[in-house]
């Protein structure tokens, strides 16, 4: 298991990375065989602290949680017991997942930008059909089943995911709709 444990603007001691490691430790144990790697960062808003932490498993899930505490192990702490619960709703799936795969996922490199909203506000024709690009970014989409897709998206608690389809090999989405439902959609049976 691999940590990176940062600050962003504020030292973190070796007593509290000590502390993070063995947190994690116990809690993944529990729930996922083979982690791969967590990232937890802390930074400071405000008065209070803030901890998000990211843990990617080999089964090609990735769990998400962030807290705020005013003691930044209580932000940690909260943290934690976030990705705990996250783990312990999702175990029976994990656990079924984990065994029939044998491999870890694969992952596909690819790229991500972030485009400037629209300024245009009223029903004028913009100046240019080109956004403006305002970051670029690597990212990885990983070859799994569509109910494994969902479960990601689930976890990460991100409206949309996009995917390799392990049965077709074709870039599919999943999305929560607006009544509360998941839209999938595979353009390979679109005709």
């Amino acid at each position: 298991m691999h940590y990176q444990i940062s600050g962003r603007q504020i030292d973190i001691g070796e007593a509290l990375q000590a502390h993070v490691q063995s947190e994690m430790d116990e809690v993944l144990s529990k729930y996922a065989g083979r982690p791969t790697d967590a990232n937890v960062i802390f930074s400071k808003s405000a008065h209070e602290f803030v901890c998000e932490a990211t843990v990617h498993l080999s089964t090609g899930l990735t769990a998400q949680a962030k807290a705020h505490a005013t003691e930044i192990y209580s932000a940690f702490d909260k943290c934690n017991e976030k990705l705990d619960k996250q783990l312990r709703r999702y175990k029976r799936r994990l656990k079924d997942h984990h065994r029939d795969r044998a491999e870890p996922v694969e992952l596909s490199g690819a790229s991500s930008y972030i485009l400037a909203a629209s300024e245009d506000v009223d029903d004028s024709e913009p100046d240019s059909l080109q956004p403006m690009i305002i970051a670029e970014m690597e990212t990885k989409i990983p070859s799994i089943s569509v109910g494994e897709a969902v479960m990601q998206m689930e976890l990460v608690g991100a409206p949309v995911l996009v995917f390799r389809n392990e049965g077709n090999n074709g870039i599919n989405v999943v999305y929560r709709r607006e009544d509360g439902n998941i839209g999938w959609i595979d353009p390979r049976n679109m005709t």
